[in-house]
């Protein structure tokens, strides 16, 4: 590396981000919010609910708003240590969230594993539960393997493949920032692409477990594409689109369009759709992110942006600051929804799915997560940091502790 290059990447350039005072972006906490509602009710196992969310409409889901929140939030949270304290500094920012997401990861998916067992010896329902959840690698000949693969990301079975791809797109963060630092911008965003397209093709194919064929559901190569778009809209290196009512009809005759081919009703009175589907293959495979995909979530998002209004000044009320609770806890209440997703299925399983008790499952678990959020967000502003009950004002409050010479001097506070 020259000593340009290496004062390139160390150096940190003034920038504006640094001289501004951090304001949380209301539309990025109630759009994540509401992602982690939508997923906790995906992940209950036959869970009429999820019949009404988004992926049943359209070729994206929630977990594309999710990772392009991301995405912003990242940009927010990392990119401006990278421009005003230099890269390795933000390299290291970047190394102590992936350190936490792992072990949120191998904690969630312990607590999950712990939480089966549990549940299959009190139904007695000779490990059904494990085996549900794909689990029971780790109670056969494979357990070693699972165990390695657990450790390493080479095991990573369904539900439990969002974190390991967030980890990896976090990875390269410090590697986007580096090329935009040396190159650009616009080379930054043309290696995005290049990764994304080559990733389309197979290239970076990741193994879910060590004894198959199979790959990662989530494909990090791909998703990162999601990701950094959001990050470059927050960041300025994307304008913000202005409302327009031309691209709004555009992008509602998009999305109007894609809707039968996901629509159940539809699908199922005109079977034709199955095979267009099908021939537009990769053009709108989940695992890849193709490119129908990826354009059906940037109408949506665009929709969506003008909606809410400039700022998100149309986001106002009490149900809105609940969901941007939720959202601004994402990484807590993902964890705790997946566990609470699981709790509900069982649940579900054992008293049965009746107009009663689905709504009282599911408004039950969606009001947990909020209470969550409070909590979390409670604990995080460290109450116990603040001053004592009963302290004097400042200005009354002594410089130092008295001395022994002067303890003698000073009246005891009786205890309270």
């Amino acid at each position: 590396m020259t000593s340009t290059t290496a004062t390139a990447l160390s150096r940190p350039e003034p920038a504006p981000l640094g001289e501004r005072k951090r304001v949380r972006d209301v539309r990025l906490d109630f759009f994540r919010g509401l992602c982690l509602f939508i997923i906790f009710i995906a992940h209950i196992f036959a869970n009429p609910w999820a019949q009404f969310i988004p992926a049943r409409f359209g070729l994206s889901d929630a977990a594309d708003i999710f990772v392009f929140c991301s995405g912003m939030a990242s940009a927010v949270a990392f990119a401006r240590v990278f421009e005003t304290r230099g890269f390795a500094l933000g390299s290291a920012r970047i190394a102590l969230r992936v350190w936490q997401v792992f072990w949120a990861h191998v904690s969630v998916f312990l607590v999950c594993l712990a939480l089966m067992l549990a549940i299959d010896a009190q139904l007695a329902a000779g490990g059904a539960y494990i085996r549900g959840l794909m689990l029971d690698p780790f109670f056969d000949e494979r357990a070693g393997q699972a165990v390695l693969g657990l450790m390493t990301l080479t095991y990573v079975p369904p539900f439990f493949d969002i974190l390991p791809m967030y980890l990896v797109i976090l990875v390269m963060v410090p590697v986007v920032m580096a090329i935009e630092r040396l190159a650009g911008a616009r080379a930054a965003m043309v290696a995005v692409l290049a990764t994304w397209l080559a990733a389309s093709f197979g290239v970076f194919d990741l193994p879910r477990a060590p004894w198959s064929a199979e790959t990662w559901f989530f494909n990090p190569f791909s998703w990162q594409l999601l990701f950094f778009t959001g990050f470059a809209f927050m960041r300025g290196g994307l304008p913000a689109p202005r409302a327009d009512r031309r691209v709004i009809a555009v992008a509602a005759v998009y999305l109007a369009l894609c809707l039968p081919l996901e629509w159940e009703p539809a699908l199922v009175a005109f079977p034709v759709l199955m095979d267009v589907r099908e021939a537009l293959g990769l053009l709108i495979d989940k695992t890849h992110v193709g490119a129908l995909r990826y354009l059906h979530f940037l109408a949506l998002a665009y929709l969506s942006y003008v909606a809410v209004g400039e700022g998100g000044r149309r986001l106002k009320g009490f149900a809105v600051r609940l969901v941007c609770k939720v959202g601004q806890q994402s990484l807590a209440i993902f964890l705790t929804g997946l566990v609470l997703s699981f709790t509900a299925s069982v649940l579900l399983n054992v008293i049965g799915r009746d107009v009663v008790t689905v709504p009282l499952v599911n408004l039950g678990g969606l009001a947990l997560l909020v209470v969550t959020a409070y909590v979390v967000a409670w604990f995080k502003a460290a109450p116990w940091a603040g001053k004592k009950r009963g302290e004097a004002a400042a200005g009354n409050v002594p410089e130092r502790w008295p001395s022994r010479q002067s303890a003698n001097t000073v009246r005891a506070v009786p205890a309270e």
